[in-house]
């Protein structure tokens, strides 16, 4: 009788050795990135078939790299925001309140007259002391990152029409945009500080302390505090590394445009929680990869792209994009279940 229990048991917990594996990959790293990897190339096919010829261009490419530089930088901020458990949807405000401060007359005449590094770190430092104030908020006043970070949004927003008097600023210094809108071996200047960017965030959460840390934070805090982190610091430090990336759009985005205003980075924190999320990062924290939004923005911006080469309408690019959100959420679940049961 024991016999009989002890194999039916048996029989119950064992998973076929190909659902194992199939699982097993899902699972991995590689085996997310893999899917992202075809997901985007079925994308290019696609709007090679429908678009033709203006579609697989080299000048097209650039084009879809170029623009998803901006929010791609913005994305990695994201990144290590969400990893940590957090969320920030003041992103958008701060790259518009960034590119304002940075192309006021004053700081316009300080570049003219010795180097355009003072726009470049005006846009740098607006946007880490909005990250700052947002970690503040969140690790020592306990706020909860949605409001804090919903505050922030209206905060900045509303400062930058007050300092731009909601009027588009024209940028004058000639050899801040000859710098940042120009090329590198036939590769625009935005695309390689995405690139440059990606690259250093990915290492940062990989392979420092301070990733590991990240990790740790976002998967349990009180855990994480018991082993000696210091969660409320490195809370802080993360929302200062988000503003410091709003920062760096902002920049790319001025010389993208040519201009500072009140009304840039519209939406940007939609897209970049999207990217995010696409890419494999759960929204709960705990786990997140820099080269997964690489993907997810790579996937949205070529979206986009493919719908505006089609004549198609923003609406219907807005319902493409919440119904990828919704099943890149429910495939995160999903594959969640499993490892816990598991």
């Amino acid at each position: 009788m024991s016999e009989d229990i002890t194999t039916s048991s048996t029989q119950e917990t064992v998973t076929p050795p190909a659902a194992q594996r199939s699982t097993s990959l899902l699972q991995t790293g590689f085996g997310r990135n893999l899917g992202l990897v075809i997901a985007l190339v079925l994308l290019c096919i696609v709007g090679a078939v429908t678009a033709g010829d203006t579609f697989a261009t080299g000048a097209n490419v650039l084009t879809i790299l170029r623009l998803a530089a901006v929010i791609g930088v913005v994305s990695v901020g994201m990144t290590f925001v969400i990893t940590g458990g957090g969320i920030d949807l003041s992103v958008g405000a701060m790259v518009a309140l960034a590119s304002v401060w940075a192309t006021t007359l004053a700081t316009q005449q300080l570049a003219a007259d010795y180097h355009w590094i003072f726009m470049v770190t005006t846009a740098l430092a607006v946007g880490a002391a909005c990250g700052l104030v947002n970690g503040l908020l969140v690790a020592y006043g306990k706020i909860v990152p949605f409001i804090a970070t919903l505050a922030m949004l209206a905060a900045a927003r509303g400062l930058a029409e007050i300092i731009s008097d909601r009027k588009t600023q024209i940028i004058t210094v000639n050899s801040f945009v000859d710098f940042f809108g120009g090329s590198l071996i036939g590769v625009p200047v935005l695309v390689w500080i995405f690139v440059l960017v990606a690259a250093a965030g990915w290492v940062i959460l990989n392979r420092t302390t301070f990733g590991r840390r990240t990790f740790a934070v976002g998967g349990n805090a009180e855990a994480a505090r018991l082993a000696g982190i210091k969660v409320q610091r490195h809370t802080v430090a993360l929302y200062v590394l988000a503003g410091l990336c709003c920062g760096i759009a902002a920049v790319m985005l001025m010389a993208r445009t040519t201009t500072g205003s009140s009304t840039h980075g519209q939406l940007y924190e939609l897209d970049a929680i999207a990217a995010v999320v696409i890419g494999g990062t759960l929204l709960s924290g705990g786990r997140g990869t820099i080269v997964g939004t690489v993907f997810g923005v790579l996937i949205f911006t070529t979206l986009n792209n493919v719908f505006t080469l089609n004549n198609l309408s923003i609406s219907a690019q807005s319902v493409a994009k919440g119904a990828i959100i919704v099943i890149a959420v429910l495939l995160q679940q999903r594959l969640a279940r499993r490892t816990t049961s598991s």
